[in-house]
């Protein structure tokens, strides 16, 4: 399984975990809600639903009701099929939410597992956050040697974009270091959340709706570039 099928599955589950939504809903959510989902195309997340029905973590279910499966048919079309977690996906689930490996620091998987930390326990979000803190000041460290290396050599223009990719991993940093203030100081993130759902005590791990991701999005990194 590819990395970016990895976080599609996990964001899938998720969003499933709190009500059951067919195709163009789930695709809706995933482009609203997970923006790093905004590229992804029906035939991109309809094989990643029936995978996932058939490892038993999904299940297809005709039309939200009898009466939409009935107008369907009258109708002439086909029902919607409707996806619903079963119990085996909703302990997989729980299961992926529980990992804090290096998978969990990178920029795609960091932003959907974020968009879940109101279903995630405190101590894991703890070990995701100083995990992502530590790999962007690595990657800001080099940034700066690069920089250092280079900065004779590059025209204007080239040397604003730089800068402007090391602030944008400076503003991240600073932003995690306060959620990491925070979830030390036993504080509960206020902020919207989609659909009027109101956010649960984070210390339960539960949460009814998805927090929007307030960091910065992370810059280019000119150590990952060639310079001329």
């Amino acid at each position: 399984m590819s990395r970016r099928s990895g976080i599609l599955e996990f964001a899938i589950l998720g969003l499933l975990r709190e009500s059951p939504m067919h195709g163009y809903e789930l695709r809706k959510r995933l482009n609203t809600s997970l923006g790093v989902f905004r590229a992804f195309s029906y035939g991109t997340l309809y094989p990643c639903l029936k995978t996932l029905v058939a490892n038993g973590w999904l299940i297809e279910e005709t039309g939200n009701t009898p009466e939409d499966a009935l107008t369907a048919t009258l109708a002439g079309r086909r029902a919607k099929i409707v996806y619903r977690l079963t119990a085996e996906g909703k302990e997989h689930f729980e299961e992926l939410l529980s990992q804090t490996g290096p998978d969990a620091y990178e920029d795609e998987h960091f932003a959907a597992r974020f968009a879940f930390f109101g279903q995630t326990s405190r101590d894991v979000r703890m070990h995701v956050l100083e995990g992502r803190r530590s790999r962007l000041e690595e990657r800001l460290e080099k940034m700066r040697a690069s920089l250092a290396r280079t900065r004779e050599r590059l025209d204007d223009y080239t040397l604003e974009l730089q800068r402007h990719g090391m602030e944008s991993v400076e503003r991240e940093v600073r932003w995690l270091n306060e959620l990491i203030e925070s979830e030390r100081a036993g504080r509960d993130l206020k902020g919207p959340v989609p659909d009027g759902t109101a956010q649960q005590d984070s210390t339960s791990g539960e949460s009814g709706g998805l927090p929007r991701l307030g960091g910065a999005t992370p810059g280019p990194d000119p150590s990952d570039e060639t310079t001329t």
